[in-house]
């Protein structure tokens, strides 16, 4: 009977393995008594499911609240104190391209980027917005803050992954 028990519980182990965030055991294996796991792993799972502009379904006014803060914190630290502020202040931030010369990225808070070119600069892009959303919801400060890191160290990563667009408006996986 101990046999049989301990190969079905192998067995579940083995099924549950590729959902947990580890292989190994804890909440996601169903066992009992595990210790909860504070590393989230939101890539893992699919988000199509949720509205937009939500954190998803059970997310109190608390929790938002608290993710508040927690985002303008991490852009803060991110950004440093100063261009944060100049964000909040001015309600965007420009950067200007490393590879199209004269060419400056306006990013806002919750909002697509917008080309700017120069008078001289033509944009290689047929609309004045680029799309790019999160994975998975986040708040939209600190999307903000991920976004100016790699508009500003990966910008060819940027050009390749966003949609532009011909009108502005808000991401639809931030809250």
């Amino acid at each position: 009977m101990r046999a049989r028990a301990t190969c079905s519980s192998f067995w579940a182990r083995l099924r549950a393995w590729p959902r947990s965030p580890r292989g190994g055991s804890g909440p996601d294996t169903g066992q009992a008594g595990a210790p909860p796991r504070t590393l989230e792993l939101p890539w893992r799972h699919r988000w199509d499911h949720l509205p937009k502009r939500t954190a998803g379904f059970g997310f109190t006014l608390r929790d938002y609240e608290a993710a508040y803060r927690r985002a303008a914190e991490v852009a803060r630290t991110t950004l440093g104190h100063e261009l944060w502020e100049r964000a909040k202040r001015q309600g965007y931030l420009d950067l200007p391209s490393q590879l199209y010369p004269g060419l400056t990225y306006r990013l806002r808070v919750g909002q697509r980027i917008e080309v700017l070119p120069g008078p001289t600069t033509p944009s290689p892009w047929p609309h004045r917005y680029l799309c790019i959303n999160p994975t998975y919801p986040l708040p939209e400060a600190e999307f903000f803050a991920h976004l100016y890191l790699y508009v500003r160290d990966h910008e060819a990563e940027v050009v390749r992954v966003a949609a532009p667009q011909p009108w502005d408006q808000s991401l639809g996986r931030t809250f």
